[in-house]
């Protein structure tokens, strides 16, 4: 095999097994730094010997044969080899050779759990919500620092120091590497899904930029979310959130046109819509709703999805249903947003003036303040109204508040048409 095919086995090597290695590692040392440094140890190991070599017929096993052996002589050179690591180095001694399957297999019946720990780990709330997105793209994406930084927009070493920050934090706070029980654990599991859902929020409309959607990232949160939907079966939110990311990420082909400019929902193209993926989010609503005794908020969202799915074309949409199903998301779970989404749902049911009338509600919510949906809802809704004047500055107070350059074109796009429409109606009031 040419070195540069067996690199790209590599990185097709890492990324699949990454998540587990760290995890069997972090199982063992009780650190997750030091496993993901031992990791990194086992990939540097095989980016050398691979190429002469040729890849193992179990290139996990030899990743974590050497992982292992790095960590004994790192514990035999601080003194700290204790009896399990001693255990662990007689056990290793009597292997043939680093390659063997073995090691493997004795993973096997943890790894689920293993795996399980780490996402509970890296979204611990002793971290922020930045560092625990971080910090789980990194252990269970396998995502590069750099391919990080990139994705949110910031600088590489203002990421690197993050995930350092999470992992050093994770270590002071002796974080332990479990799954949490009790009321604890539907406590945690929140935080967990709220940084996939993050994650995925980012790739499906993100916030700055020059790019409207990123792919890589709803790809990313997808997998994420399908590894815990493996993981925790009978977790109805786990489901839920799964199929609004599969549903969601339906749509992302048709939500930019041919120069990457934002097409809003009752513009899109459906025949491009991805129905792979709508039936796949379709199966996991269904469970997510056999599971649930009360539907959760993102398997309410997730049916909301599905409504916009099952409309071959826009006029088709149960608007009044959607409407519906905000009213009772609102109840659950109390938010501006929702308000926000129910007022818009409410307009293409009932007429905008309903929809208005929920909107100028939310207007002195201090949470909204810099919203830059609330101004831009407020004006689709008036110059629906006919009220053109009053939209155009609301589109391009929305244009101002969006750090996004893709959605700041588009709403000064919409300011522009309104601000024509005003001159039309003067004309024709003088004419």
């Amino acid at each position: 095999m040419a070195h540069a095919d067996t690199h790209r086995a590599i990185d097709a090597v890492w990324r699949i097994e990454s998540a587990r290695l760290i995890a069997g590692l972090t199982r063992m040392v009780r650190d997750v730094g030091m496993a993901e440094e031992l990791a990194q140890d086992a990939l540097v190991a095989a980016l050398e010997q691979w190429p002469e070599s040729g890849v193992p017929d179990n290139p996990g096993a030899w990743l974590m044969a050497v992982a292992k052996r790095r960590a004994i002589d790192q514990f035999r050179r601080n003194e700290r080899l204790d009896r399990k690591v001693a255990e662990l180095g007689r056990e290793l001694e009597t292997q043939p050779d680093s390659s063997a399957p073995d090691l493997d297999e004795a993973l096997d019946d943890d790894i689920g759990d293993d795996l399980l720990r780490l996402v509970f780990t890296a979204c611990h709330p002793v971290l922020s919500r930045e560092a625990r997105v971080a910090l789980t793209l990194r252990l269970v994406g396998g995502l590069t620092t750099q391919e990080i930084a990139r994705a949110f927009l910031v600088p590489e070493p203002t990421m690197a120091q993050r995930i350092v920050r999470a992992k050093r934090t994770l270590a002071a706070k002796q974080v332990p590497f479990e799954v949490p029980a009790g009321t604890e654990l539907v406590d945690r599991l929140a935080a967990v899904l709220e940084v996939v859902y993050l994650v995925f929020n980012e790739g499906y409309a993100a916030t700055t930029g020059d790019d409207w959607i990123r792919p890589d990232l709803c790809e990313e949160a997808l997998r994420l979310g399908r590894i815990l939907a493996e993981l925790t079966p009978r977790e109805p939110e786990v489901h839920g959130l799964v199929a609004l990311m599969e549903i969601q990420a339906s749509r992302l082909r048709a939500r930019i046109g041919p120069s990457g400019e934002p097409l809003l929902l009752m513009e899109q193209n459906r025949a491009r819509w991805d129905h792979l993926l709508i039936r796949r989010g379709l199966a996991a609503l269904q469970r997510a709703e056999d599971l649930a005794a009360t539907l959760g908020p993102y398997t309410l969202q997730a049916a909301i999805a599905a409504c916009h799915a099952r409309a071959r074309i826009p006029e088709d949409t149960d608007w009044a249903h959607i409407a519906a199903l905000y009213q009772v998301l609102a109840g659950r779970t109390p938010s501006p947003v929702v308000e926000l989404n129910r007022a818009v749902a409410v307009s293409m049911a009932f007429g905008p003036s309903a929809g208005l009338e929920l909107v100028d509600a939310l207007i002195d919510e201090p949470s909204l303040k810099n919203y830059h949906l609330l101004p831009s809802v407020r004006g689709d809704l008036l110059a629906k109204l006919g009220r053109f004047g009053e939209a155009r500055r609301e589109f391009e107070r929305a244009a101002a508040l969006t750090h996004n350059s893709r959605e700041c074109a588009l709403l000064r796009a919409r300011a522009e048409s309104c601000a024509r429409e005003t001159t039309s109606v003067s004309a024709d009031r003088t004419g």
